[in-house]
């Protein structure tokens, strides 16, 4: 776009350049440290006890998906989504074919609730995303957007639920794309 109305120069690409490095380096080394956590603790059988605790719980593979939905949930209120992710995802990405889900459906479920715990606090990236880019003219405060956030949050939960009940939201797209 700056290049477009013509206000490219290096002064402008500058720093823009160096905020990029420096985020997409804090990505990087989030990454790596899940990564490592993640290999030590399946090293050590950390994966195998939390499948056994997992797959013990009251209410047969629904209480198991609950519980690993909870957990995701709960998670979200103190790491990042991408910690999360490569956290989590080695551990419980083979706990759903063995509860009897779909993987896909498994994972659509789980970036759901992912893209939830992205927006509840205290975390909550979207909520301070929110927070810097609206016009301070407007005056509104943390506790203002933390209110407005949580209807949509609702509307996720709605959305879970349904894909939840009715698989078949979830999957038909996916069936007309993988033959």
């Amino acid at each position: 776009m700056c290049a477009a109305y013509g206000k490219l120069s290096w002064e402008t690409f500058k720093p823009v350049c160096l905020q990029t490095l420096r985020l997409t380096s804090m990505i990087y080394l989030i990454g790596a440290m899940s990564f490592a956590y993640t290999g030590v603790f399946l090293g050590a059988g950390g994966g195998e006890v939390v499948r056994e605790y997992i797959a013990a719980t009251p209410g047969g593979r629904w209480g198991a998906f609950i519980v690993i939905m909870v957990i995701i949930f709960l998670l979200g209120f103190f790491i990042d989504v991408i910690g999360i992710l490569f956290i989590m995802v080695p551990i419980i990405s083979p706990l759903a074919p063995a509860l009897g889900f779909d993987p896909v459906w498994f994972a659509i479920l789980l970036m759901l609730n992912l893209q939830m715990a992205y927006m509840t606090p205290p975390f909550a990236t979207t909520i301070f995303y929110l927070r810097g880019i609206a016009p301070p003219e407007l005056g509104l405060t943390l506790g203002d957007i933390i209110r407005g956030v949580f209807p949509f949050v609702g509307i996720i939960v709605v959305g879970m639920l349904l894909c939840a009940l009715f698989p078949q939201m979830v999957l038909w797209l996916p069936a007309r794309m993988i033959p």
